[in-house]
Parts: C-alpha cells; sequence; structure tokens
C-alpha cells in the first residue's frame, strides 16, 4: 500500500542519473579491481582503532563537479558490526586492514565478534513488519547527501533520505532555517534568504511561548504549530531533513493526516529550528489502550543532550490532557527517543510518588498523568521500581533512585500549562461547523 509506494521512490531517488552513470562506468573499465561488496574485515574507526565492518556499497571517487577522479580510485560503504547504521560512512582503500580480509568475506581476526541485531536499539517494532524493515533497510542501506547547513549550524547526516535526484547525491545540501526549501549551493541558499524567503519563523500558530534557564542560559522558547493544509511542501521538506537522521520513517509525503509541531529558540533573527514532534490530526486508538499522541519526533543534533526532547514529550501528554485521553507514542521508538521517553516518564512519576503518602495504584498514576497503564509499567520494570513480596507487586522507591533520577535532575523540559494557546483538533473542527 501506502508505505510500498514510498519505498519505490526511496529506490528510484537513489539510482544515479544516466549521464553521470555512463562516466562511472567509462571509469570502472581502467579502474582496479576493487573490494567485494559484502566483504567482511577491519576498518580503522575514529582514530587507530580497528573495527569489524561489512562493505555495504562501493564507488569511485569524484571530482568537485561530480564527475569521476581520472585516478579512478575507489571509495567504500562500510558498516561497523554492532553499531548503529547512522554511524555508517564512506572510508578510503587505506583505511582497511587488507590482512583481515578472507576471499569468503569471513574475518580472519577477532572471528569471536557477534553482529547485534539491526534493531536491537528498538522497544518494539510496532507496524512495521521484518519483511517491510528489511526492503525499508535495502532501499536505504547508503546515505545520499553527507552534511546540511541549515542556520548557523553544520552537521554531519545519519542516514538515507528521498530528496529528488537533482538533490540527492550531494556531498552538503544547504536548507533555509525558516521555510526549509533546499538547494545544492550556499550562493543559492544566500539569494533565496535574501530576495524571496518570506518568512522568519515556522509558518504557523504560535502556540506557546516561554524563557528558560538552560545549562546557565536563559533562551527564548516558541512553539509553533503547522497544519499541512495550509503549509503541504513546509510539511514536506520538514520530513525529508528528519529522515537524514531518523532511521525508520517512511513517510514523507502523506503529511495530510498530522499536525506538526515546531519548536524555535528564538533570537533578534528569528526562531530558529531546534526540533519537532507530529501528531495525527484524529490520534489512532494504541495497541494496549489511549491513543496515540506524538507520530514522530526529532531534536536535531546540535541540539541534543539539553533536555528539548523531553520539552516536546512533555507538550505532547500536555495536548493528551486538554483533549481528556490517555497518550503513548506511536512505535516504533528511536533508541535516542526511548531515551528521552523513560527520562520523562520515570521523573513524572517519582515526582508524584516522593510526594504521596499511603498506597497508590497504577490506574491512579495513569489518571495523574495522561501515561498509559502499560507504559507505567514498563517504566517501573525498567528502573527495578517494582518488587514482588507478600504475594503481591508493589512500587519500592529507592533513596538512591530518587536521587539519580529526581533530585538530581534538571527538568527544563517541565512547562506552564496556563501558557499554552491549544484547542483540540477535534473541537476547532466542530466549532467551524
Amino acid at each position: 500500500g501506502r508505505r510500498r509506494r514510498l519505498l519505490r521512490r526511496e529506490r528510484a531517488a537513489r539510482q544515479p542519473s544516466g549521464g553521470l552513470g555512463a562516466m562511472v562506468r567509462a571509469a570502472q573499465a581502467v579502474a582496479a579491481k576493487p573490494l567485494e561488496l559484502g566483504a567482511k574485515l577491519l576498518c580503522r574507526w575514529r582514530g587507530n582503532d580497528l573495527k569489524p565492518c561489512e562493505i555495504i556499497e562501493r564507488k569511485l571517487k569524484t571530482l568537485p563537479d561530480g564527475t569521476p577522479d581520472p585516478a579512478a580510485e575507489w571509495e567504500y560503504y562500510v558498516h561497523y558490526e554492532g553499531l548503529n547504521r547512522r554511524l555508517d560512512e564512506w572510508v578510503s582503500l587505506d583505511r582497511f586492514d587488507l590482512g583481515s580480509h578472507s576471499e569468503e568475506g569471513k574475518m580472519t581476526r577477532n572471528q569471536s565478534t557477534k553482529r547485534k541485531h539491526d534493531h536491537e536499539e528498538h522497544e518494539e517494532e510496532g507496524e512495521l513488519d521484518l519483511a517491510t524493515l528489511k526492503e525499508h533497510e535495502e532501499a536505504t542501506k547508503v546515505k545520499n547527501v553527507n552534511r546540511v547547513v541549515i542556520g548557523n549550524w553544520q552537521m554531519e547526516t545519519w542516514y538515507f533520505s528521498p530528496y529528488p535526484k537533482e538533490y540527492s547525491h550531494v556531498d552538503v545540501l544547504y536548507i533555509c532555517e525558516f521555510d526549509l526549501n533546499f538547494f545544492t549551493r550556499r550562493e543559492q541558499l544566500d539569494r533565496y534568504i535574501k530576495t524571496k524567503c518570506k518568512y522568519f519563523h515556522p509558518p504557523g500558530d504560535e502556540i506557546y511561548r516561554e524563557t528558560k534557564e538552560i545549562k546557565g542560559k536563559e533562551y527564548n522558547i516558541s512553539v509553533f504549530e503547522v497544519d499541512p493544509t495550509h503549509q503541504r511542501l513546509y510539511c514536506e521538506n520538514l520530513c525529508l531533513l528528519a529522515k537524514l537522521f531518523l532511521d525508520h520513517k517512511t513517510l514523507y509525503y502523506d503529511v495530510e493526516p498530522f499536525l506538526f509541531y515546531i519548536i524555535c529558540e528564538v533570537d533578534e533573527h528569528g526562531a530558529h529550528m531546534v526540533g519537532y514532534f507530529s501528531k495525527e490530526k484524529v490520534p489512532s486508538l494504541a495497541e494496549g489502550g489511549g491513543e496515540y499522541n506524538l507520530a514522530c519526533i526529532l531534536t536535531l543534533p546540535c541540539y541534543q543532550r539539553r533536555g528539548y526532547g523531553k520539552l516536546m514529550i512533555a507538550i505532547s501528554y500536555e495536548l493528551s490532557r486538554r483533549e481528556k485521553k490517555l497518550g503513548t507514542p506511536e512505535r516504533p521508538i528511536s533508541d535516542l527517543g526511548l531515551v528521552s521517553y523513560r527520562s520523562y516518564w520515570v521523573y513524572a512519576l517519582l515526582e508524584i510518588l516522593q510526594k504521596h503518602r499511603g498506597s497508590i495504584s497504577i490506574q491512579e498514576l495513569s489518571d495523574m498523568t495522561s501515561f498509559r497503564t502499560e507504559d507505567i509499567v514498563k517504566t517501573l520494570q525498567a528502573f527495578n521500581l517494582i518488587r514482588y513480596f507478600g504475594g503481591q507487586h508493589s512500587i519500592l522507591v529507592t533513596p538512591k533512585t530518587l536521587q539519580q533520577h529526581y533530585t538530581n535532575a534538571k527538568p527544563n523540559w517541565v512547562i506552564d500549562s496556563n501558557k499554552l494557546i491549544w484547542t483540540p483538533y477535534d473541537e476547532r473542527v466542530h466549532n467551524n461547523n
């Protein structure tokens, strides 16, 4: 269905244009025999450390104008065994320890190294069955954009994204931080911002504004809601940008059913996007109870480890409370997303438990937080807060756990619900009718 069509687009976006492909094939005719795809050997990774890897793809080095290098040297795209796909990269031949290579493509050293399952970082795979996951990974196995420039930041990308062919296979993609239009050259972006860009903030309604202290410095934070009914191109460009940093994201063009919430740092130059999350306009029922209150979440790498992920999670749950519903994120949850969620969940639960006297049930915790009971139980288990004694399960909070995950936490993600100006989508539709 819809996901299959998107996978076909991914495969099409990976194909080079005919002219460049012909030049590459001509250069290949005179190139030395390259290493085989699927070969497993040792590669120097971040210094002199040797790590086992597998060759995923190969290409002839190209000149800055995109034409093949006359020297016809090969580059190899490798996946490091046991590491996340976002660390895959192009390397030259001199990075390999060729003594570790065998004709059968097997390791002849460090044979005890075991490849971890590609999806081990996910709590669950949700609606993505294994066949779809395998097809998705095959179609997106090689990054097509190495770096992006957005605002004052330049970031290395992590994954493939199905940008149009003319923008794929570029070293650097230049993105307007306000409307997310993209260009292959810096001068194009600069000219666009000066002459055509109409915005200095995301093209939507501001629903939240607050000044927060982050790592000892005050920031003006704003959140904008963008409806693709009115800003479809912006939302599609946002999804393409997000795919560069999210592995199992397969929806880029079917944006109409969602609302997008963009979190920004605001200064005299405008509102600079930090990250975003999306949620369905009409939330789907979640397996295990409640409704999905978050479909996708991303904090740009240059803003990570500053609490913005948990701030967006807090806002998503405040929206659920406004809707008077239980909420939970859609699956799969990425490894980084799961860390943020568990950190947020455990802090919110400990905030209640450290003040509460007497017994309290899981259902009561759910009513107070808008968390699903299933998410509460999994969080308590993950932090060893459920013990079995006396013939029943009980919640036990030790002083060490309280200090580590509550007292020592710096909850700059706690929001002031009085500053949220937002009406549930179904109420808006009803009022308009």
